[in-house]
C-alpha cells in the first residue's frame, strides 16, 4: 500500500473518531449554574445572551494538551475578537480538590478571556462530552455548529475557518 492510501486509511480509523460531534450540531446549550473564579454562580446560557460567535473550551489544570490548546489560543484572541467578533470562555472542569489550582494558573498565564469552574461537571455531563480537551463553537444565535474533541498544533487555524464562516 503506497504512503498516501496508508495516511487516508489513519484518518479514517484514528483521527475522524477524535473530531467527531459528541454534541449534535444546531442545538442550544444546555441550562447548567457554573461558577467563576471568585465562586459567583452563573447559567451557562448566559454567554450567548450578547449574540457573539463563542468559542467554549473545557480544559483542566492537569490537562497538557488544553493547556497548549488556551495558550496558542490566547495568543491569536485579541486578532480573533478584532477581526470575528468572538468570544472565548474556558470551563474547568477540574474536581474540588484541584480547583484552586486553577485561578493562580490562570492568572499566571494572563488569559484575556472569561474562565469559569465547572467542579461538578454538570455542564461537562449535560453536553455528554466525554474527555478534554473539548472545543464548542456557538453561531451568534447561540446555536452549536462545531465541536472539535483533542487538540494538536494546527487545530486552532480549522477552529478560526469555523469562526471566519460564521462571521461572513
Amino acid at each position: 500500500m503506497n504512503t498516501i492510501k496508508l495516511m487516508i486509511l489513519f484518518v479514517a480509523l484514528v483521527a475522524v473518531p477524535f473530531t467527531g460531534k459528541c454534541v449534535e450540531g444546531g442545538k442550544t446549550l444546555p441550562s447548567v449554574a457554573i461558577t467563576d473564579l471568585n465562586g459567583k454562580s452563573i447559567n451557562s446560557l448566559d454567554f450567548t445572551k450578547d449574540g457573539k460567535i463563542t468559542i467554549i473550551s473545557f480544559w483542566a489544570t492537569w490537562c497538557v494538551p488544553c493547556k497548549k490548546e488556551l495558550n496558542t489560543v490566547s495568543e491569536l484572541y485579541e486578532d480573533w475578537t478584532k477581526k470575528y467578533n468572538v468570544k472565548m470562555i474556558a470551563v474547568s472542569i477540574d474536581d474540588s480538590r484541584n480547583s484552586s489550582k486553577v485561578k493562580p494558573y490562570v492568572d499566571a498565564q494572563r488569559w484575556d478571556f472569561g474562565v469559569f469552574l465547572d467542579i461538578n461537571q454538570d455542564f461537562k455531563r449535560a453536553l455528554n462530552i466525554q474527555s478534554v480537551p473539548f472545543t464548542v463553537l456557538i453561531d451568534q444565535t447561540g446555536k452549536i455548529v462545531y465541536t472539535h474533541s483533542g487538540y494538536v498544533e494546527g487545530d486552532e487555524t480549522i477552529l478560526e475557518d469555523e469562526i471566519a464562516k460564521l462571521s461572513k
